[in-house]
Order: structure tokens, then sequence, then C-alpha cells
């Protein structure tokens, strides 16, 4: 790289003095100053390219050797349940051989599986009550919001028409 000691930018200094004349080499000196200034952030923004590409490698490649052991640990599980389904069905087949003929009618006592867990397709952010609407209604519970004062006038006895005539 080139050696830039104090004694060489004073000889630049001087001879840009000489050849751009003092009136006009503040003007320069600024322009200078900002095309080094582009010049550097031009180079950091390149570097910064070249550290995120690389790094995007990484974790490109991160990603690869996370899925390949995920791929592994689901095989390996996958095999041994096989291999324990396979156990049981043998045990089953043994228990329900020694089951059929202990049995003097020969039936098996075989049950079938439950049903398959089907969702109700309720929709849980709306809250449901545990009270039918049907015994609020008969009931006379509040089934509606309302305000305390809109309470208080619904359920006020009538006035009578004495005390309408006081008024």
């Amino acid at each position: 790289m080139i050696d830039l000691g104090f004694d060489k930018l004073a000889m630049i200094g001087v001879v840009a003095l000489v050849v751009i004349g003092p009136e006009r080499l503040p003007r320069v000196a600024r322009t200078v100053g900002h095309l080094l200034g582009k010049a550097q952030r031009y180079v950091a923004d390149v570097k910064a390219e070249v550290n995120r590409s690389i790094e995007l490698e990484d974790l490109k490649k991160m990603k690869t050797e996370f899925e390949d052991a995920a791929r592994n640990v689901e095989q390996t599980v996958s095999r041994e349940v096989l291999q324990a389904g396979s156990e049981l069905e043998q045990v089953w087949g043994e228990a329900a051989g020694q089951t059929g003929a202990s049995s003097a009618a020969g039936t098996s006592s075989y049950e079938p599986p439950p049903p398959a867990y089907k969702h109700p397709g309720k929709n849980w952010r709306v809250k449901r009550s545990a009270v039918p609407q049907w015994y609020r209604q008969r009931n006379g519970l509040r089934s509606k919001a309302q305000s305390g004062a809109a309470r208080v006038a619904r359920f006020r006895p009538p006035r009578s028409s004495s005390s309408k005539a006081g008024l």
C-alpha cells in the first residue's frame, strides 16, 4: 500500500496550493473529501455485502445439516415405532390365540377401537353460556346486556295517577 507520511502530505498540499491556487483550493479539498467519503462508504458496503453472503452460505449449510439430522431422527423414530408395533401385534396374536383356545364357545373378547376424534367445529372465540336459552326465557333471566339505568326503568313500579297530579 502507499505509505503517506506527514512530509509527503505536506508536499502534496504545497503542490496543490501552487497548481490550483488559494481561491479554489478549499472547494477542491471539499470535493476531494466528499469523493473519498463516497469511496469509503462504497468499500464498506461491498465488505458488508460480502459478509452477508458468507453468513447466508453458512446459514444454508447449517439448515441442510439440521434438515438431515431431523430426517435421521424421523427415520429412527418411525423404525422404532414399526418395530414396537410388530412386537405388539405378535404379543397380541399370542394372547388372542391363548384366549381363543381357553374359551369354550370359541368367541374372542375383541372390542373394536373407539371411533376417531372428530372436532365439534364450534367457534371457541364466542362465549357460550351453560344455561340454555329456553330456561332463561322461561325464568326471566337476562339474555341481553342492559345498562343499570335501563334495568331500573324497566322494573320500576308504575306511577299512580295521584302522584302525577301533584307534579
